[in-house]
């Protein structure tokens, strides 16, 4: 064997290596392949799951007066600017605090400026999350409380025979978390949660 086809066969193997490199890591651009900022069944830490978002549709209702002086129920979805306008108070943000918290705000702003007495009731309407990828039914689903990744895609249907369980993507806003699910078979207690928002997108394998 020359020492010319000993060199060119030792490009074309360094060149197989450097493409194989590229094409596994590529596709994790722009993602957040470290799971240690992100809440785990475990680990649920300070991010809570009720706040609420832009987007969201929130219903309050004022009682406590006379039958006759309560308004109907307030109906809006909360605006991009992260609020919502009530009679007479006018704009009170909503976006980043639970239900709870919203209802504190608006009854401090109607108490004692317009209302004597009242009662604050706020609550949110369907807030969903999406499975899609290789799962036996891709669908946005309601939240209905706590549920991981592995439980949000059980709720799909499971895996599909071509699903690639090594490369599953947790979608939070612009963060991205690539997860493998045998990891998360072996230690449960990493399985991250899900948020109302969020995006599961499970891949499909090559081979």
């Amino acid at each position: 064997m020359t020492a010319m086809t000993l060199f060119s066969r030792s490009v074309f193997a360094g060149g197989l290596l450097t493409a194989a490199l590229c094409f596994s890591g590529c596709g994790t651009t722009g993602g957040d392949s470290s799971s240690a900022n992100w809440p785990t069944k475990d680990n649920p830490g300070p991010e809570p799951v009720a706040h609420l978002v832009v987007g969201d549709t929130v219903t309050v209702n004022l009682s406590g007066g006379p039958s006759d002086d309560n308004p109907p129920p307030h109906v809006e979805p909360i605006k991009d600017d992260g609020t919502i306008t009530m009679p007479d108070i006018g704009q009170v943000r909503a976006a980043g605090k639970t239900p709870g918290e919203l209802q504190n705000d608006i009854l401090t702003n109607y108490v004692p400026k317009w209302r004597t007495h009242l009662t604050v009731t706020v609550s949110a309407g369907d807030r969903v999350y999406y499975v899609d990828g290789e799962v036996k039914t891709a669908y946005r689903y309601v939240y209905v409380g706590e549920t991981t990744v592995m439980q949000a895609i059980a709720t799909a249907g499971d895996f599909t025979d071509f699903a690639n369980r090594h490369n599953i993507w947790l979608v939070r806003g612009g963060r991205r978390l690539k997860i493998d699910a045998d990891e998360i078979f072996k230690n449960p207690g990493k399985d991250p949660l899900v948020y109302p928002g969020d995006r599961i997108t499970v891949k499909r394998r090559i081979f």
